[in-house]
């Protein structure tokens, strides 16, 4: 064979049986092992992720929970801020047969007056059936904001009787209705928040890492002095500066603001470690040397790099935003009336009395636990997902 020859020598051996028109190369790539080192990394997380139920289970709750919130005001029978006479009304429950057909519906509240104390005692009223009827036509709203319409996914026809599957509040308002409408709050507070602090906590986490020094020591130092204050009364500080002349909306944004001003050092402090380590790898000297500037570093391949850490952190973030703004707006310094978030619902349940006589005031704290329960089920499996040569 000539020097000139530029075709790739092929190599066969007999005693491994392989035939005579195929590469001993090819054939060892095309293993098993092989081909899962040929996959893609984020193709590998997929595949991992997909196995791991409970993950899969919480990314389902989390996706219908917004979903909720999307639809709030058409979901709900009422508005959130529509009374009823009936004044701590408990739970209804609903039937199913009536006259051997298939027809939801609810029996009447019949109101007494107990003598003693005066308050007011409610009894079903059996023979009173109210029928629950799907797409009815109630309160006014518009629908994503844009579409006006009074159309509600349920309701009744009797306006002197209406459906509280949830109870009602002290002004008689619709617990379920204000349940699923508050959701638009509480789940939008914790998006927004951990998407700043997730903007924050990637650049100023990342640059401190690879720049080191000076820059990296007053960071670290700004880090530990936030860190330092206990969580609650900081939140309660801060919460108290905002002016008490603003409207809701704005008092919103401004929560918002608070919460990510004091979630990004966490991301920060962990992004700086991994970056540490990935700073001396070999990519990274080989644009140094190529004359890439340390943007073009920190956004191309830095942050890249550590892609899939953030997205676990931001999951696993989201549960802690939407406690912090319950717990604000629990305690009063957090959103306010009008406006209603989960939060703002548990307020009507801070003295004993109240929780003994009336318990159903306490079902926005179910919603709370089941948000919570799944966004730390899709973080965990995330958290597994993003490592998916480890052995599981």
């Amino acid at each position: 064979m000539s020097l000139s020859d530029s075709r790739p020598l092929i190599l066969r051996s007999p005693e491994l049986n392989v035939p005579a028109e195929v590469d001993l190369a090819d054939e060892v790539l095309t293993t098993t092992a092989d081909k899962r080192y040929m996959v893609s990394q984020w193709r590998l997380i997929g595949r991992r992720f997909v196995r791991n139920k409970a993950a899969l289970i919480g990314g389902t709750v989390i996706f219908l929970f917004y979903l909720m919130a999307l639809f709030a005001n058409f979901l709900a029978p009422y508005s959130a801020d529509d009374g009823t006479q009936f004044l701590f009304a408990p739970p209804q429950g609903i039937h199913l047969l009536h006259d051997g057909t298939v027809q939801p519906y609810v029996y009447g509240i019949k109101v007494t007056i107990r003598p003693s104390d005066l308050r007011k005692i409610y009894t079903v009223d059996t023979s009173k059936v109210v029928p629950i009827h799907f797409f009815v036509h109630g309160d006014s709203y518009q629908l994503l904001g844009i579409i006006p319409t009074d159309v509600h996914l349920f309701g009744t026809d009797a306006p002197n009787t209406p459906v509280l599957l949830l109870g009602s509040d002290r002004q008689g308002r619709d617990m379920l209705s204000r349940i699923v409408i508050g959701s638009q709050i509480s789940l939008t507070v914790g998006l927004l928040g951990v998407f700043l602090s997730l903007v924050f906590g990637t650049i100023i986490g990342v640059a401190s890492g690879y720049y080191g020094g000076l820059f990296d020591d007053v960071v670290q130092r700004v880090i530990e002095l936030i860190r330092s204050f206990p969580t609650i009364p900081l939140w309660m500080g801060l919460s108290a500066a905002l002016p008490p002349h603003w409207p809701p909306l704005l008092t919103y944004f401004g929560i918002t603001i608070i919460l990510s001003f004091i979630g990004w050092t966490w991301l920060a402090r962990q992004l700086r470690g991994k970056v540490l380590a990935l700073r001396q790898e070999e990519y990274i000297v080989a644009s140094e040397l190529a004359g890439a500037n340390s943007l073009w570093i920190i956004f191309r391949h830095l942050i890249p790099a550590t892609l899939s850490h953030i997205i676990v952190i931001a999951t696993l973030a989201l549960p802690n935003m939407i406690l912090a703004e319950t717990a604000l707006s629990f305690l009063g310094l957090g959103i306010r009336p009008p406006l209603t978030s989960w939060g703002v619902l548990l307020q009507e349940a801070q003295n004993v009395e109240t929780l003994a006589n009336y318990p159903w005031l306490l079902s926005p704290l179910f919603f709370i636990a089941v948000a919570v329960l799944a966004f730390n089920f899709l973080g965990d499996g995330l958290r597994d997902a993003s490592d998916p040569y480890s052995v599981s």
